[in-house]
C-alpha cells in the first residue's frame, strides 16, 4: 500500500552525521547518527547547551549546510540530490530564518530588509512593498517600515527579521536562539509572535538552551554531542498541512539588476569616505585618458592646419641631396629652375621664394622679423588673404619695385598708433620700402610659430636690394590635381637632374608631409592614450582590492541573502554591480573632470580638440574595468559557505 502525500514527513534525517576534521587531525562529530522526522504544523524546540550540535543540526534542517553522512528528506526530495543553486530555491521558498542577532542589513531600511528574499524569488516591486508593509503591520511596526535597523529596538528588530522570514509564505520557521539578545519583556512578545504563527499552519523549529523557551513548543527534542538524547514527542494536534513549496524557477535577471543597483548606492553610501577613495582612482584614469587624447587630438589638428596653410595639392622643391636638412643657404636652386618646372604638363602655378631674417624700421622703431621674396603666385600657394591694400604684382618683379606687404605681427608692432601703414616706407637694413599691403592673421603654427611675422617683397628686388646672391631656398609647385602627383614629382626630378647633372635637391609633397605627421601625431597620442590607460588600470585594481575588502566585511550579510534564498548568481550579481557602479559613476566623473581638464589647457594656450570617442572609451573602459575587477571579488562572494559566513563577524 502506498504512502499517502499527507504521511510523508515534512522533514525527514535518517542517521544524518556532520564530521569536520579537527586540528590534530581527529574527526570532531558535531551530529552524530541523527534520526528525526518533523511533520508539518508541529512546533519543536532543539534544546542542548552551547556544542551539543543544535546550531549544526539546525543549519542541516534549514539547507545551509549538508551531512556528511546520512540522507535528509524535505517532503521526500532528498536534499542530495539538489544543486547549490536548487539549495538556494529550497530556502527561499520553504524556510524562513529568525537569527538571534537579528542579521538585518544596516544600510536599507527595515521595510526593504523585509522584502529581500521575494527579490530572489523574482516577485513586482509593487507586490513586495504591499506584502512587505503589511507583515510589518501585522508585527506593530507599520510606522516604523522607512526605518532602519539602527533606529529600532532589539525587539522591533527581532520582528523584522520575523517578517523577513514570513515574506515568501515560508512553511518552516528556524528560530535560532530569537530571545537570547532580548529582554524578558521583548523576549515573551517573540514566542507570543511564534505560537500564533503556529497556529496559522507554520511549522516552527525553535533552537534554545533555555528550558523556559522550550516550553513553549509542542515538542522538546534534547540533543547533546551531536545525539539526540530524549524526544517527548508532539503534545498536541499539528496544524493542518501546508502545501510546500517546490517552485525551482529562475526569476530573470533584469529584475535582480535593478535592485541591486539599488543596493550597490546604498552600500556606497554606507561608508562614503571609502567609496569616494575608490572612485578617485576611477575618476583620475577616466580623466587623463579624456584630456591626454583631447591635447594629442588637438596637437594632431594644429599640425594638419600648420601643412594645410602651405597650400593644398602642393609639391616642395628645397635644396639639398636626400637624406640631408634642406637649408636656404644651399646655393642649388635658380630662378630658372622655377621657370623650367612652371613649363611641365600637370604644373599649375610656381612660387620661387627666398627668406632671411633682417630688421624692418620706421621712424624710431626697430622690428626684427622674417623677410620673404617671392613672386605674385605666392598668396595663391599658401592660400593667404589680404586685410587691406594689394599683394606683390608682376610688374613689381620686372621693375625691381621696393614695396613690401606685412604680416599683422611686423604691422602691428612697427605702426603701433597708426589704424593703416599702407602709403609708408620702412627701412630693411637701410633699404626703403613702399608698404603697399597688408596680409589677413593666421596665428600660430603646430609649433607655437607666428605666421604672422613676416615680410614680403618681390623676389626679383630681395636679390637686388636685401638677399645679395641669387638662388632660391624652396620653389613651391602647384599641381593641378592630386591625381598627378607622383607623375608631377617623377618629372620634377628628371628635369632638375638633367639640369644640374646631379640630385643635389629634394621634392616633398604636402600629402607625404601630412602623412607623415598624421602617423606621428596618431603615436604620440597612443602613447599618451596609453599613459592614462595605465592610470585608469590602476583604478581598476583598487575597485577590485576594496571589493575583496567588501566581501570580508560584508560576509555575514552573504550568509544571509544566501539564507533567504540568494543563488550564486544573484551573489555574482549584487557584487559585479557594486563594482559596475563604483566604475560607472567614476567614469561620469571623470569624463566630465577631463573635459574640465582639457578646457583649462585650452585657457593657457594648449589647442585641444574635443570629439565624442575619446569620452566613450574612457567611459568604456571604466565600466569593463569595473566587470572584469569586480568578478573576482563577485565570485569569491559567491563560493562562500552559507554557514561559515553567517558565523562570520
Amino acid at each position: 500500500m502506498s504512502t499517502s502525500a499527507a504521511e510523508v514527513p515534512l522533514l525527514q534525517l535518517e542517521q544524518v552525521a556532520k564530521i569536520y576534521a579537527g586540528g590534530d587531525g581527529a574527526e570532531v562529530r558535531a551530529l552524530d547518527g541523527i534520526t528525526l522526522s518533523i511533520a508539518a504544523g508541529e512546533f519543536v524546540a532543539i534544546m542542548g547547551q552551547s556544542g551539543s550540535g543544535k546550531s549544526t543540526l539546525m543549519n542541516v534542517l534549514g539547507c545551509l549546510d549538508t551531512p556528511t553522512r546520512g540522507r535528509y528528506q524535505v517532503r521526500g526530495i532528498d536534499v542530495a540530490t539538489l544543486g547549490k543553486d536548487e539549495l538556494a530555491s529550497l530556502r527561499r521558498d520553504c524556510f524562513g530564518f529568525v537569527f538571534q542577532r537579528y542579521n538585518l542589513m544596516t544600510t536599507i531600511t527595515a521595510a526593504e530588509n523585509v522584502e529581500l528574499p521575494a527579490i530572489y524569488a523574482g516577485a513586482a516591486k509593487a507586490q513586495r512593498v504591499q506584502r512587505a508593509a503589511a507583515l510589518l503591520g501585522q508585527l506593530g511596526l507599520g510606522e516604523r517600515l522607512g526605518h532602519k535597523p539602527n533606529q529600532l529596538s532589539g525587539g522591533q528588530q527581532q520582528r523584522v527579521s520575523i517578517a523577513r522570514a514570513l515574506m515568501n509564505g515560508a512553511d518552516v520557521i528556524l528560530a535560532d536562539e530569537p530571545t537570547g539578545a532580548l529582554d524578558s519583556k521583548s523576549g515573551e512578545e517573540v514566542l507570543a509572535l511564534l505560537g500564533r504563527l503556529h497556529g496559522d499552519g507554520h511549522t516552527i523549529i525553535l533552537i534554545t538552551h533555555d528550558a523556559k523557551v522550550a516550553a513553549h513548543a509542542e515538542r522538546i527534542i534534547q540533543i547533546s554531542d551531536g545525539r539526540i538524547t530524549e524526544d517527548s514527542g508532539s503534545r498536541g494536534r499539528s496544524a493542518a498541512l501546508r502545501a510546500l513549496h517546490t517552485d525551482r524557477r529562475h526569476p530573470h535577471w533584469l529584475p535582480d539588476l535593478g535592485e541591486a543597483v539599488k543596493m550597490a548606492l546604498h552600500s556606497l553610501r554606507g561608508n562614503l569616505f571609502r567609496s569616494a577613495l575608490t572612485l578617485l582612482g576611477v575618476v583620475i584614469g577616466v580623466a587623463a585618458v579624456v584630456t591626454m587624447l583631447a591635447i594629442g587630438n588637438g596637437s594632431k589638428a594644429q599640425v594638419m592646419k600648420s601643412i594645410e596653410s602651405m597650400g593644398s595639392n602642393l609639391l616642395l622643391v628645397q635644396p639639398g641631396a636626400p637624406g640631408t636638412r634642406p637649408s636656404g643657404e644651399m646655393a642649388m636652386l635658380k630662378e630658372t629652375d622655377a621657370e623650367a618646372i612652371e613649363a611641365l604638363a600637370g604644373v599649375q602655378a610656381v612660387s620661387p621664394q627666398r627668406q632671411s631674417r633682417q630688421t624692418l624700421r620706421y621712424g624710431n622703431i626697430d622690428y626684427k622679423s622674417n623677410v620673404t621674396g617671392v613672386w605674385p603666385t605666392w598668396t595663391q600657394m599658401q592660400d593667404w588673404k589680404l586685410s587691406e591694400g594689394v599683394f606683390v604684382s608682376d610688374d613689381d618683379v620686372k621693375t625691381y619695385a621696393p614695396v613690401i606687404v606685412l604680416g599683422t605681427t611686423v604691422a602691428r608692432n612697427l605702426f603701433p598708433d597708426l589704424a593703416s601703414p599702407i602709403g609708408l616706407y620702412v627701412l630693411v637694413g637701410k633699404v626703403p620700402f613702399q608698404v603697399v599691403g597688408v596680409l589677413a592673421s593666421k596665428g600660430a603654427n603646430a609649433f607655437g610659430s607666428d605666421m604672422d611675422d613676416v615680410a614680403v617683397i618681390p623676389l626679383s628686388t630681395g636679390f637686388a636690394r636685401v638677399f645679395g646672391k641669387r638662388f632660391l631656398g624652396t620653389i613651391n609647385v602647384k599641381l593641378a590635381s592630386a591625381d598627378v602627383a607622383d607623375d608631377t614629382e617623377a618629372a620634377i626630378t628628371e628635369l632638375l637632374t638633367g639640369r644640374h647633372g646631379t640630385i643635389d635637391f629634394q621634392v616633398r609633397s604636402t600629402t607625404s608631409l601630412m602623412e607623415m605627421a598624421t602617423t606621428t601625431q596618431n603615436t604620440l597620442t597612443l602613447l599618451l592614450g596609453s599613459v592614462a590607460f595605465i592610470s585608469l588600470l590602476v583604478g581598476g585594481i583598487g575597485v577590485m582590492n576594496i571589493m575583496l575588502v567588501n566581501v570580508t566585511e560584508r560576509t555575514r550579510e552573504i550568509g544571509v541573502r544566501m539564507a533567504t534564498g540568494a543563488r550564486t548568481s544573484n551573489i555574482l550579481l549584487q557584487f559585479n554591480t557594486e563594482a559596475l557602479v563604483i566604475c560607472g559613476i567614476g567614469g561620469v566623473i571623470g569624463v566630465l573632470l577631463g573635459i574640465g581638464a582639457a578646457l583649462a589647457a585650452e585657457a593657457l594656450g594648449s589647442k585641444v580638440v574635443f570629439t565624442v570617442a575619446p569620452a566613450l572609451f574612457a567611459f568604456g573602459s571604466a565600466f569593463i574595468t569595473g566587470l572584469l575587477f569586480g568578478y573576482l571579488p563577485a565570485r569569491k562572494a559567491a563560493n562562500l559557505d552559507p554557514v561559515v559566513a553567517l558565523a562570520s563577524e
